[in-house]
């Protein structure tokens, strides 16, 4: 397995909705599914940021005539769909469906050309970066990607590529699932089941030892290490 970063940086003025993550720098965009294949595309991202911006956000990204993902044109002649799942104050969770992405340059296309399929992708847009994470099978070179995305990018935009030295970190709620322990599972689904996070608590920490026939210090130290696994690895994966 391979696994690269490809960053795409925007000049000012060389693509409005990255002037716009840029005017907003609590603006985010990152995606949790991401699919190509040499014609189509379709992809799950999850928006965050002010209502002002995003109210913004909503006008630029979900014009059907305009192209999210071109590097060589703003726009091309091509099918695309935008669809609003989950519409919040502070959030946007956004579906997208493209066909005829060979007639459309982006970094997917690019790399399922060079390499088949097999490839997993991962986005985030902030600032003037467009960071594209990939992991593919095979040895395939990076060279001949690179040299073909770097040559279809239109003016204002510059292209820097990195190789990532272990393919981690690709799924949080996995990863957390798989690094507590038993006891930690246990523990952690009678305090959800008995109203230990409710507002206000509806039994205590000894509460939950009692039910688990556990001392009280043990339950509580499964509590916090559970709970700072889990917000550690959701900040990972949200920043």
């Amino acid at each position: 397995m391979r696994e690269f970063e490809f960053v795409v940086h925007f000049e000012e003025g060389s693509d409005d909705l990255m002037d716009l993550f840029s005017e907003y720098p609590t603006l985010t965009m990152r995606s949790s599914v991401c699919t190509s294949t040499e014609r189509t595309m379709w992809r799950i991202d999850h928006v965050r940021g002010p209502g002002e911006a995003l109210d913004r956000f909503d006008e630029i990204f979900l014009d059907e005539s305009r192209c999210n993902e071109c590097l060589d044109a703003p726009n091309c002649h091509t099918h695309r769909e935008y669809h609003v799942l989950d519409r919040k104050a502070n959030s946007r969770t956004v579906y997208t469906y493209r066909e005829e992405v060979h007639r459309c340059h982006s970094i997917p296309h690019h790399v399922v050309d060079h390499v088949g399929d097999g490839v997993v992708f991962e986005s985030r847009r902030a600032g003037r970066e467009y960071r594209w994470r990939v992991l593919y099978p095979g040895d395939q070179p990076i060279g001949e990607m690179y040299s073909a995305i770097e040559d279809r990018l239109r003016a204002g935009l510059h292209l820097t590529v990195s190789h990532l030295g272990r393919a981690g970190n690709w799924d949080a709620e996995s990863q957390v699932a798989a690094e507590l322990s038993p006891a930690h599972w246990e523990t952690l689904e009678t305090a959800v089941e008995r109203g230990y996070y409710a507002r206000p608590r509806e039994v205590t920490v000894a509460d939950i030892a009692e039910l688990l026939d556990a001392p009280r210090s043990t339950v509580q130290y499964r509590l916090r290490t559970a709970e700072d696994l889990i917000v550690r690895r959701f900040v990972e994966s949200s920043l």
